[in-house]
C-alpha cells in the first residue's frame, strides 16, 4: 500500500559560516513527491514530529558529519514538547544532541506561548539547539523572540534592503548571546550585506544548492572588509566557531581513528562527558603517529582513547580571539595548531575555533583599523566612533557625545610653529586616549578636533583629565574646549542627530575664557557650564552686566 513516507525525500542545504567559508552545518529540507503532507504537518503535531525525525534518520544513511538542522512548526513544539520521535531518531543515528538545531518555524499566530516556551525548555534541558526560524517574513512577535532567547536567528533575505532592520536585529542577537544568519541568500550582493549587517552565518542558492547529497564545500565570495567595524576589542570566537568531531569520552581508539580518517576536514576529535563537556582532546597526527608505531595499533586500538589524549583547551563562546591567543600561549608548543573547544555557559561543547582562522581574522582587522588611524595621534577617525555610537542607539544605551578642540590653534602654529603645533595635538591625543576603555571611546577627527563617547558618569574624570592639565606650545600657555551633549535611551535616532544637537554647545564653549566645558541634554534646553567664564567687554564690565555668550 502506498504511504505519505514513500513519497516523502530530504534535500540538504549548507548553513555557511561568513566568517571561515566553511559549511557549518546542514539544514534537512522535506521535498515531498506528491501529496499534501507539509500542509498536514502544520496541522498535525505528530505528522511534524515524525517528519523531523524521518529527517534525522535519512541524514544517518548519508554518514554526514556535520550538525544538523531540522524544521518544525512552532505549533508542533508548543504541543509535543520534547518531540520524542525525534529525540528516539537522533539516539538511533549515534548523534548527540547538541549536534541537532532545532528550527522553529511559523505560524505562531494562535500558538500559545507558554506552551512553545516549555516546549523550548525541553529540548533545551536535554541539550538540543533552538533556532527561530523566518523572522521577517513570518510572524514571530518580539517579545515571544525575546522570550525564547534562541541560540540562533534566521532572518529573510528580503529583509538585507532594511540594513538598520538588520543591524537592529544582530544588536539583539549580542544581548541574548544568538548568532544570526540570513536564508535564501541568492547574490554576492546579498553575501555583502549580510555580512556588513553583521550576520555570521548565511544559506542559499549562492553558497550551495539544495541537494539529495549532504556536501561540506561551499562557494564563498571574496569580499572587500566590513565597513566601520563596530568591535575595537577585536572579532569574537563565536563569529569563527567550526563543527567539532565529538565522541563519548569512552571511546575507543579504534573508533577514534575511524573519524578521523573518514573526512579531510577533521583534525582532531573532542572526547565529551554525558553533559557534553570536553574531558580529553586527540589531534589528529599525534595520535595516529601513536598508532602507527610497530605495536600501536595492537597495543591501543580496544582500549580508552583517552589515553592518547591531551586536557582540552576551553575557551567561552563570548570569547574575543585574543583570549584564545592567550590561552594557546600558555599552553605547550607542540599544542599550538591545535583546535581549541568552545563551550557555552554550561560547560557543553558548542564546537571549535581553528588558530590560523583566528590570526587571518585579527591581521585583515588591524589591517581595516590602521587604515581608518589618524596618522598623527593613531587615533580612529570620527566613522569609528559614530559608528559605535550608531551601536549604542541600537541597543538602547544612553550616552554622552563630547567634541574638544584646542583654542586658538591658528596662533599656536602661527607663533610656535607646526612641529609644535603637531606635538600639542600628539600630546592632547595621548591624554585622551589613555581615558579609553570599553565605556569610553575617543577619535581624532582632523586638525585639533577630537570626538569622545562615553558612559555619562565617565565624562566627570574624562574632562578632569584633559582639562586640569595646563598645556603649552613654544613656552606659552593653551586651554581646551570640550562640549557635551547627554543622550538618554531612545533619546536620538543616530549620530546625526547626536551632532547636531552638539553643534551649538561647542559654539557656546568656544565663547568661553580658558579651560571651558559646556554641557547639554538631549530633549531640554538650556546649556550647562561646567568650567570657563563668559567674555565681556570694558563697558559691561564698569556696568557689572555680562556680555551676551
Amino acid at each position: 500500500m502506498h504511504t505519505w513516507p514513500d513519497s516523502l525525500r530530504f534535500a540538504f542545504q549548507p548553513v555557511v559560516n561568513l566568517a571561515t567559508g566553511s559549511a557549518a552545518a546542514l539544514e534537512i529540507l522535506a521535498r515531498p513527491e506528491s501529496g499534501d503532507v507539509l500542509a498536514r504537518a502544520h496541522r498535525e503535531p505528530e505528522l511534524d514530529g515524525a517528519l523531523a525525525a524521518l529527517a534525522i534518520r535519512d541524514a544517518a544513511r548519508r554518514e554526514t558529519l556535520l550538525p544538523l538542522h531540522v524544521n518544525v512548526f512552532a505549533g508542533t513544539l508548543a504541543d509535543l514538547g520534547g518531540l520524542d520521535a525525534l529525540r528516539r531518531a537522533v539516539q538511533d543515528a549515534g548523534r548527540l544532541p547538541w549536534e541537532v538545531t532545532v528550527d522553529v518555524g511559523p505560524p505562531f499566530t494562535h500558538v500559545p506561548h507558554r506552551a512553545l516556551l516549555e516546549g523550548v525548555a525541553v529540548l533545551r534541558k536535554e541539550g538540543f539547539r533552538v533556532c527561530a526560524d523566518g523572522v521577517g517574513d513570518g510572524d514571530v512577535p518580539l517579545r515571544l523572540l525575546d522570550d525564547l532567547a534562541p541560540d540562533l536567528i534566521k532572518l529573510d533575505a528580503s529583509l538585507l534592503s532594511r540594513g538598520a532592520t538588520v543591524r537592529a536585529m544582530r544588536t539583539l542577537c549580542e544581548e541574548i548571546g544568538a548568532l544570526l544568519a540570513v536564508e535564501g541568500v541568492e547574490t554576492e550582493a546579498q553575501c555583502m550585506a549580510a555580512r556588513d549587517a553583521g550576520a555570521q552565518l548565511a544559506q542559499g542558492n549562492l553558497f550551495a544548492p539544495a541537494a539529495r547529497l549532504p556536501i561540506s564545500e561551499v562557494y564563498v565570495p571574496e569580499l572587500p572588509p566590513a565597513v566601520g567595524s563596530s568591535r575595537p576589542i577585536g572579532p569574537l570566537v563565536r563569529d569563527f566557531v567550526r563543527p567539532a568531531a565529538l565522541l563519548p569520552d569512552s571511546a575507543s581508539a579504534e573508533q577514534v581513528r575511524r573519524r578521523l580518517t573518514g573526512s579531510g576536514e577533521v583534525t582532531g576529535v573532542l572526547l565529551v562527558d554525558a553533559a557534553g563537556a570536553p574531558m580529553r582532546s586527540v589531534q589528529r597526527d599525534r595520535f595516529l603517529l601513536s598508532l602507527s608505531t610497530r605495536y600501536g595499533h595492537a597495543l591501543y586500538a580496544d582500549r580508552p582513547a583517552a589515553r592518547l589524549g591531551d586536557r582540552p583547551r576551553t575557551v567561552g563562546v563570548n570569547a574575543t580571539a585574543w583570549e584564545v591567543l592567550d590561552v594557546v600561549a600558555d599552553g605547550e608548543h607542540a599544542r599550538t595548531a591545535d583546535d581549541v573547544a568552545v563551550v557555552d555557559d554550561g560547560g557543553r561543547c558548542v564546537g571549535v575555533v581553528r588558530l590560523t582562522d583566528l590570526v587571518r581574522a585579527l591581521a585583515e582587522s588591524r589591517v581595516e583599523e590602521a587604515a581608518g588611524l589618524n596618522p598623527l595621534t593613531r587615533l580612529p577617525g570620527s566613522d569609528a566612533v559614530t559608528g559605535e555610537l550608531d551601536r549604542w542607539v541600537a541597543q538602547g544605551r544612553g550616552f554622552a557625545l563630547s567634541w574638544l578642540d584646542i583654542d586658538g590653534f591658528k596662533q599656536v602654529n602661527d607663533g610656535a610653529g607646526f612641529a609644535a603645533g603637531d606635538e600639542l595635538i600628539r600630546s592632547v591625543g595621548r591624554a585622551l586616549a589613555r581615558t579609553a576603555s570599553e565605556s569610553v571611546r575617543v577619535g581624532h577627527i582632523g586638525g585639533d578636533d577630537f570626538l569622545v563617547l562615553a558612559d555619562p558618569e565617565r565624562m566627570g574624570p574624562l574632562a578632569a583629565a584633559v582639562l586640569d592639565v595646563p598645556w603649552s606650545a613654544g613656552g606659552k600657555a593653551v586651554t581646551l574646549s570640550l562640549a557635551t551633549v547627554v543622550c538618554p535611551p531612545g533619546s536620538v535616532a543616530d549620530h546625526r542627530q547626536a551632532a547636531a544637537l552638539l553643534a551649538p554647545l561647542k559654539k557656546a564653549a568656544k565663547a568661553l575664557t580658558g579651560a571651558s566645558w559646556v554641557c547639554g541634554q538631549a530633549g531640554r534646553e538650556g546649556v550647562d557650564v561646567r568650567r570657563g567664564a563668559r567674555v565681556t567687554t570694558a563697558a559691561h564690565d564698569r556696568r557689572g552686566a555680562p556680555a551676551a555668550g
